[in-house]
């Protein structure tokens, strides 16, 4: 699927235009000249100028490229059932984590995405329970990020 650059650059530009509002509340530092505005004020600025230069490129080039053009795989029913199920994996992980715990939902979405993707069913399920426990090892032990336990909490190490 492509899309036109002027779309992109509309997205990109109402962005800077968002941050750069919000950026207008953030405190001042008395006796100093830079704040803590200053920063995300000039990439917003940055990403307001990009915005701007895609929105006239794509306005300029809006007859060789159509504002939204399907490529091939659309009119495939797999790949349209993978994006499917990687958004609806994306949704059941939201609102399953916490009730379930990352191991089971982490297993079973990664599973479902390899189904999906036309792996095996007996090695997409080892594949998700042994990147399952990686990911949890990456993420939980090395960089200490909280994951939810669910089920699993009375076993939480």
């Amino acid at each position: 699927m492509k899309i036109n650059d002027a779309v992109f650059g509309l997205l990109l530009l109402l962005l800077g235009g968002a941050v750069l509002w919000v950026v207008q509340g953030y405190p001042k530092i008395p006796g100093q000249q830079v704040g803590p505005a200053i920063f995300p004020g000039l990439i917003a600025f940055g990403l307001c100028v990009c915005g701007l230069l895609l929105m006239v490129r794509g306005w300029r080039d809006r007859a060789a490229m159509p504002w939204l053009h399907f490529d091939a795989w659309v009119r495939s029913p797999r790949h349209v059932a993978a994006v499917v199920v990687v958004v609806v994996g994306v949704a059941f992980y939201i609102l399953a984590a916490e009730k379930l715990g990352f191991f089971i939902t982490s297993t079973l979405v990664l599973a479902a995405l390899m189904w999906a993707l036309a792996v095996p069913p007996l090695r997409s399920l080892f594949i998700a329970v042994v990147a399952t426990f990686v990911i949890h090892f990456a993420f939980y032990k090395l960089l200490r990020v909280p994951l939810p336990w669910g089920v699993f909490t009375p076993y939480a190490w």
